[in-house]
């Protein structure tokens, strides 16, 4: 018989642009087997009034073998449910710390790939407001129910994806990009695979702090 208790645990974050005057931080969720140490480099051109805060999935692994090159993930499909909810409380509390920090009045949260459904998650979750979501080359939760309802009145929302995404055939990419835009998503996409493409990253950073 299965048993379970909670007991603290330390969770990693990184970094950028942390001037203590910042009022806008945009939180980076990396995707499956990243860390985020070195997701958060994707974000230097950012401009650097914006604080950029990369959290870390709980749970580390060897990638290929037991050595070597170490990543990061946010929940599998074991006891799923528990890491999901594991993550929004800690994802929350990450918050409440930086909002201590720092004078924070407009946030926004970037998910790639497997961290995309986690930032929709914690944007849906309620216990964070957040002023801008973005979902870079990632499905939805499929788990969250009458999202239209819940996002309807929520204008700065975005979807991205490359259009040589090696997760996203053609026929795949065209149906996520109809599902984000029936829910209100603006549609970004750029010539490219399945990565950060910093101009388009930039460009649309732009845009989400001008409606801000």
């Amino acid at each position: 018989m299965e048993f379970s208790f909670k007991q603290p645990k330390t969770y990693r974050y990184e970094i950028l642009n942390d001037l203590p005057e910042a009022t806008t931080v945009l939180y980076v969720l990396h995707g499956y087997g990243q860390l985020a140490k070195y997701f958060i480099k994707k974000f230097t051109k950012i401009d650097t009034d914006i604080l950029v805060v990369a959290p870390e999935g709980m749970h580390r692994f060897y990638r290929k073998g037991n050595s070597g090159r170490v990543g990061a993930s946010w929940m599998t499909r074991e006891i799923r449910q528990v890491d999901i909810d594991d993550n929004m409380v800690w994802l929350t509390e990450l918050d409440n710390l930086i909002s201590k920090k720092h004078p924070i009045n407009k946030r926004i949260v970037l998910g790639f790939s497997q961290g995309g459904s986690t930032a929709a998650r914690w944007y849906l979750n309620g216990n964070t407001k957040f002023d801008s979501l973005i979902v870079w080359g990632s499905d939805f939760p499929s788990e969250e129910e009458n999202v239209l309802e819940r996002v309807k009145n929520d204008l700065n929302n975005h979807f991205v994806v490359g259009t040589q995404d090696e997760f996203f055939d053609e026929d795949r990419r065209n149906a996520l990009i109809s599902y984000y835009k029936s829910i209100g998503f603006k549609i970004s996409t750029y010539i490219g695979p399945h990565d950060i493409d910093v101009q388009t990253l930039i460009n649309l950073i732009h845009r989400i702090q001008q409606k801000l």
